[in-house]
């Protein structure tokens, strides 16, 4: 279920990164809440924390290139 409520989140990014490049509210509160969500399980002892945080950090990034290939694909545009 978190997997697929990822990839929805990639596609909406990716969306309006194409539609409204200039406008990063979205993708700054999934950044926010990936990270709060990264930092809390980054807490836990020793290499569980770490391996806690990974999905996180592995989600951030996701959104992260999901939006920047939106506003890619607007700059190539013709118009």
């Amino acid at each position: 279920m978190l997997i697929a409520g990822i990839v929805v989140v990639c596609i909406i990014l990716l969306a309006l990164g194409f539609l409204l490049p200039r406008f990063t509210a979205p993708q700054s509160g999934v950044n926010k809440a990936l990270g709060g969500g990264g930092r809390a399980a980054g807490k836990a002892p020793g290499k569980l924390g770490t391996w806690l945080a990974k999905p996180f950090h592995k989600s951030s990034k996701a959104a992260n290139k999901s939006a920047s290939a939106g506003r890619k694909g607007r700059d190539k545009m013709p118009l």
